[in-house]
């Protein structure tokens, strides 16, 4: 059991048979009453998100994950493929069991898989990722004194954008927490 004041960003607990990552702890102070605590929650189950309100001193228990490292393998249209990489074992995930990491998968990525009493939770990938650009906006001849950016697509479908000087071909670093251009990996 932990206290809820002591949750913080990304904990998860579990409350009424659902696990609960916390999004965001706001504790509130009024001037006579007590205090209490405002998360905003998301239901790693059903993905739903919620806010919850707490007085200060109450329980919840608190969750311990086990993780693994497991390779992306490929998407089937349905589910997307893992395998662990220490017993071989494979792991069907649906869309919804990773959302926002499926622009940054690459088949045979060695990604780290999250479980609870054998049942997937999260997927986390490293924190940079190379992927290849395959479509680049033409660049343009002009200004550059307003650091000018353009479109382009990765390998994975992803579209972002980026300095001027990428071009189609190019491997670049992707940072998988913001979506952003990191630098230019090879030309």
């Amino acid at each position: 059991m932990a206290e809820v004041q002591q949750l913080r960003k990304g904990n998860i607990y579990q409350e009424e048979g659902q696990l609960w990552r916390v999004l965001e702890y706001q504790h509130i102070k009024v001037a006579r009453g007590g205090a209490t605590i405002r998360l905003r929650v998301r239901n790693l189950r059903t993905g739903s998100t919620v806010e919850k309100t707490y007085n200060n001193g109450s329980r919840v228990d608190d969750v311990r994950l086990e993780s693994r490292d497991v390779q992306y393998q490929y998407f089937d249209g349905d589910l997307y493929h893992f395998m662990d990489t220490d017993s071989y074992e494979q792991i069907a995930l649906s869309p919804t069991a990773l959302e926002g990491i499926t622009d940054f998968l690459k088949d045979n990525t060695i990604v780290e898989l999250e479980t609870y009493e054998d049942e997937p939770i999260n997927v986390s990938l490293p924190t940079t990722v190379d992927l290849e650009v395959t479509w680049a906006e033409l660049a343009v001849a002009g200004d550059t004194a307003n650091n000018p950016t353009k479109e382009i697509e990765l390998e994975t479908g992803y579209r972002m954008q980026v300095p001027m000087f990428v071009q189609q071909g190019d491997i670049i670093r992707v940072d998988t927490r913001t979506g952003a251009y990191v630098t230019r990996v090879q030309q």
